[in-house]
C-alpha cells in the first residue's frame, strides 16, 4: 500500500495516484484535516519490541504496517472540535495532536518522499541558500531583516530598481509575490520591524527555470517569464508563458543533486534564473512544490517518474 498524505482537492496527488492505479498499485489518501475528531489513532507497544500502528477505531482502518512507502505530499492540519470552546483549551489539544502525529512519522519504518522532518528543515530559505552557496551554487545577494535601518542601506548599496522583496511563504488563501521595490515604497520599508523580510539583488534573466527532481531524474524546464506581463515573478502570469524542456550544464545539475542529498529531499521543485550570459542563479526549492503546469506544457514525465518511484520502494513496481 503507498500511502499519500494529501486532500482530496489536491490535483497533483490524485494525479499520481491514477497513474498509480493504471500500473495495478495499491495506494490510500490520508487528510489530516480529519485528526483528530472523525479519525481516530492508536499507536500500540507490547513492551517487548513490536507495534502496531493503526488509523481509525475499528478493523477497517489503515495499518501503516501496510505502507511501504509514503508520500507527504502537502499535509493539512489537524482541526479541533468545535466543543472545545477555551482558547487555551484548544491549543492544548493542537499540541497533542501534533505531538503525537510528529512522533509517529518518526517511528513508521518506512519510504518516504519526502521524510517529514528533513522536509521540514529542508523547506527554510534561509538554510536553503546557505547550503547551496557552500556547495558552490551561485545565489543573489540576500538581506533577511527586521531592521530598517539595515534594510534601507541594502537598497542604497545595491540601487533603486534593483532590489526585489518576498515573503518566506505564501498560500492560495494569502497570496504574496516577488515584488520589485519601488521609489514610493521606500518610506515603508519602517514596517519590516514588524516581521523579517527576504530582499535580494534583481538577477535579470533570460529564462525561469523549474527543476523538478524526482530520486536522482532531472526535469529541468525553461519558462519564458520574460515575455509575460509581469517579468519579476514567472506565477503571475503563468498561464500566458511559454514553457518548454532545458538543458542545465552538468556542473550545475551535479550541484544541485549534491543540494537535494544534503537536505535529504527525494523530491523538490527548484526555482532558479538564467541569465542573459549564460550563467546560473539559485533562489529557492520547495520540498512539495508543484510540477503539473510544467508537465502539461513540456511533455517532461514527472507524474510517471514520481509514481514509478513509490511504487520501486513499496514493492509494487
Amino acid at each position: 500500500m503507498i500511502l499519500v498524505i494529501s486532500n482530496h482537492l489536491d490535483e497533483h496527488a490524485q494525479a499520481v495516484m491514477v497513474e498509480l492505479s493504471r500500473h495495478g498499485a495499491a495506494s490510500r489518501l490520508l487528510d489530516l484535516s480529519r485528526f483528530p475528531l472523525q479519525l481516530g489513532l492508536s499507536m500500540h507497544y507490547d513492551g517487548s519490541g513490536g507495534q502496531r500502528f493503526l488509523f481509525g477505531c475499528d478493523e477497517g482502518g489503515l495499518d501503516l504496517e501496510d505502507c511501504g512507502a509514503i508520500w507527504w505530499r502537502r499535509p493539512q492540519q489537524p482541526t479541533v472540535a468545535a466543543a472545545v470552546n477555551r482558547a487555551e483549551y484548544q491549543q492544548f489539544a493542537l499540541s497533542e495532536s501534533h505531538e503525537a502525529l510528529q512522533g509517529l512519522w518518526q517511528a513508521c519504518d518506512a519510504f518516504w518522499i519526502n521524510e517529514p522532518a528533513r522536509d521540514m528543515v529542508a523547506n527554510r530559505k534561509a538554510y536553503q541558500l546557505q547550503l547551496a552557496g557552500r556547495l558552490g551554487l551561485e545565489i543573489p545577494q540576500t538581506l533577511i531583516s527586521n531592521c530598517p535601518q539595515a534594510a534601507r542601506e541594502f537598497v542604497q548599496r545595491l540601487g533603486l530598481g534593483r532590489v526585489i522583496y518576498k515573503a518566506f511563504s505564501a498560500t492560495e488563501q494569502d497570496w504574496r509575490e516577488t515584488r520589485l521595490l519601488r521609489e514610493e515604497e521606500l518610506d515603508k520599508l519602517e514596517n519590516v520591524r514588524y516581521a523579517p523580510v527576504i530582499f535580494q539583488r534583481y538577477i535579470e534573466a533570460e529564462v525561469d527555470l523549474r527543476i523538478t527532481v524526482v530520486g536522482d531524474a532531472v526535469f529541468p524546464a525553461a519558462i519564458h517569464s520574460q515575455e509575460t506581463s509581469y517579468k519579476v515573478d514567472f506565477r503571475m502570469d503563468i498561464g500566458q508563458a511559454r514553457i518548454e524542456p532545458a538543458v542545465l550544464p552538468a556542473e550545475v545539475q551535479d550541484k544541485l543533486l549534491a543540494l537535494m542529498r544534503e537536505l535529504g529531499l527525494v523530491y523538490g521543485a527548484i526555482d532558479m534564473r538564467r541569465r542573459p550570459d549564460g550563467s546560473h542563479v539559485f533562489l529557492e526549492v520547495n520540498p512539495a512544490g508543484q510540477w503539473l503546469f510544467i508537465e502539461r506544457s513540456s511533455g517532461q514525465l514527472i507524474t510517471a517518474a514520481l509514481a514509478a518511484l513509490l511504487r520501486s520502494r513499496d514493492g509494487q513496481a
